[in-house]
């Protein structure tokens, strides 16, 4: 694949690639598992509202009073593409705890790859919002693709598409249909397997995080 999405952003910050790679590993337990990928969606996350919009208050300090930034307009919508997703929503929230949360309903056929919606609940007045989509593996990118278009059409315009691992497959899909949203991860891995799998990868990320086969 030679397409690359044209916000593709690469995290590289040594602590992101340190936990990364305690992630990859097969004897990582399932306890040790949510825990990092919980720190690094903190990480993630600072990239990802790099550039959110602030406004100046007046404030006191103990001292005097002054002028200070904080954040502008209404508050961020964070969407969790279930099951794996909400792993790293648990870390966003700490960063983000006023934000407003929805989830997205999809899984993949595995015959066919292509996502199947069961469920979707998303904060009001999106086109106000910043929103960041949330989902470790951006690998066929069909999900995440999908899960993009319904927000649009529930009228979100602002969004970011924040995910652990990318596989080149998953790059080109999103600069297909969203070139317009930006991609952010921790590493751009080689391809898929025959099953859809990101390789070198990590494994199933749902699974890893909930103990599940």
């Amino acid at each position: 694949m030679t397409q690359s999405h044209p916000a593709l952003t690469i995290v590289d910050h040594p602590l992101v690639q340190h936990k990364l790679t305690l992630m990859r590993r097969t004897e990582t337990s399932t306890g040790e598992f949510r825990r990092l990928l919980r720190e690094i969606s903190m990480l993630l996350a600072y990239e990802a509202t790099r550039d959110l919009e602030t406004e100046t208050r007046t404030i006191d300090t103990p001292l005097e009073p002054m002028q200070a930034p904080r954040l502008a307009g209404k508050k961020l919508a964070l969407i969790s593409i279930l099951r794996a997703g909400n792993g790293l929503l648990d870390g966003v929230l700490e960063l983000i705890p006023s934000a407003r949360v929805g989830f997205v309903g999809l899984y993949r056929d595995e015959e066919t790859l292509q996502p199947v919606r069961y469920y979707f609940k998303v904060p009001t007045e999106l086109e106000e919002r910043v929103v960041i989509v949330l989902d470790p593996m951006l690998a066929t990118g069909n999900s995440s693709a999908a899960a993009v278009a319904m927000l649009k059409e529930a009228g979100a315009h602002d969004i970011r598409f924040m995910c652990l691992l990318a596989a080149p497959e998953g790059v080109a899909r999103m600069a297909e249909a969203h070139p317009d949203v930006p991609v952010i991860t921790a590493a751009l891995d080689r391809k898929l397997n025959e099953r859809g799998y990101i390789l070198p990868g990590l494994g199933d990320a749902g699974d890893r995080m909930f103990g599940t086969k």
